[in-house]
């Protein structure tokens, strides 16, 4: 897919917890309308390149672009205004267990918007109906499975009509069945909005079906950007090893 510009630039991202370098130097870019997964083994840092994306923590050197702006130097309240177009579906879909459905969708809208009631009520279910999920607005977010919490995280996440989309794990838990479908789901949304998305995964497999291009980071750096076919061509041991092993 081409984009239209530059959604998303990291240049020298690092990132240390004490002792331990996380992230070393990472560049990466992404363009709207196309899709990025970051691939690799456990605790290389993925999952925190994403919140030093959204501005959940701050990183210890580097530069991060979302639209061309600069965030890491800016306030909590201009971060904030930064953050509305910027979509999060975390691992555990992270729904408030004393909310219902419609409720956790409904949060951000009541949150950032002017909207009334009413409006707020057929914005959330519309985003519902774009997730399969309508039918399940009053229930609490214990009775529902842990890919219907998924489903309801991403119709929050679409609230405000973001156009960068970050998703960690979105598949993680799910049998291979429920994991196709939140993938179909990433696919349609990018066909119908053209937002641009980082993906952070495990899932070999769903890294190929939904993406432009992949990264895989190893020792802090990205080792290798391309796309599924030009990572399955080159001749690094470790990228190699991770293939075979993930398929």
């Amino acid at each position: 897919m081409q984009g239209a510009g530059t959604a998303i630039e990291v240049r020298g991202l690092q990132k240390s917890f004490g002792q331990q370098t996380v992230l070393n130097g990472v560049d990466l870019k992404v363009d709207q309308g196309e899709t990025l997964s970051v691939l690799g083994r456990s605790g290389v840092g993925k999952s925190i390149l994403l919140k030093l994306i959204v501005g959940l923590q701050k990183p210890d050197s580097g530069s991060i672009r979302l639209h061309g702006r600069e965030i890491t130097g800016l306030s909590q309240d201009e971060l904030n205004e930064v953050r509305k177009k910027v979509g999060f579906l975390f691992q555990q879909a992270a729904l408030y267990d004393s909310l219902t459905v419609e409720e956790n969708v409904a949060f951000p809208l009541k949150r950032h918007t002017p909207m009334s009631s009413a409006e707020q009520k057929d914005r959330v279910r519309e985003l519902l109906a774009r997730v399969g999920m309508e039918e399940h607005a009053g229930k609490m977010p214990s009775q529902i499975s842990g890919g219907m919490q998924k489903r309801v995280g991403l119709a929050r996440a679409l609230a405000l009509e973001p156009d960068i989309l970050l998703f960690d794990e979105p598949t993680a838990g799910l049998d291979p069945i429920t994991a196709g479908e939140i993938e179909e789901l990433i696919l349609r949304l990018q066909e119908q909005r053209r937002t641009a998305s980082i993906v952070v995964t495990h899932d070999l497999h769903g890294a190929k079906t939904i993406s432009d291009h992949l990264a895989l980071l190893n020792e802090g750096n990205v080792l290798i950007e391309g796309t599924f076919e030009e990572l399955e061509r080159s001749q690094d041991k470790f990228v190699s090893q991770f293939l075979r092993k993930g398929s």
